[in-house]
């Protein structure tokens, strides 16, 4: 199992740039891919973006491609994701999360394919 937490999240207007950090604990950390997603108000949990446990892969969901970049750094047990250009419709709860499906696991969008999964951290996006 692993232990996540989010940070980073904060009130930004639009157009403009936030970092968020999912710190996670436990010794499995650097096998699992790692996935973004994101909660806005009434809405359904939606995919971000994934990154393979290398580092090596990344995929981004169109609606952020381009703007959305994902990266992680095993020796400091942590996932980032660097939001530029940011829109009113990307406030949310960002969500950050671990896959449960093991070592080689090909990259998923899907939630269900996660199974350790932070807190949260809010990103507001002013107009």
């Amino acid at each position: 199992q692993v232990q996540l937490v989010e940070s980073g999240g904060g009130l930004v207007q639009a157009g403009g740039s936030l970092r968020l950090s999912c710190a996670a604990s436990g010794h499995i950390f650097s096998s699992c891919n790692m996935g973004w997603f994101r909660q806005a108000p009434g809405k359904e949990r939606e995919f971000v973006g994934v990154i393979s446990w290398s580092g090596g892969s990344t995929f981004l969901a169109d609606s952020v491609k381009g703007r959305f970049t994902i990266s992680r750094d095993n020796a400091k047990n942590a996932v980032y994701l660097e939001m530029n250009s940011l829109k009113p419709e990307d406030t949310a709860v960002y969500y950050c999360a671990a896959d449960r499906r093991g070592y080689l696991a090909s990259l998923s969008i899907q939630a269900r394919d996660f199974g350790s999964w932070g807190q949260g951290t809010q990103v507001t996006v002013s107009s």
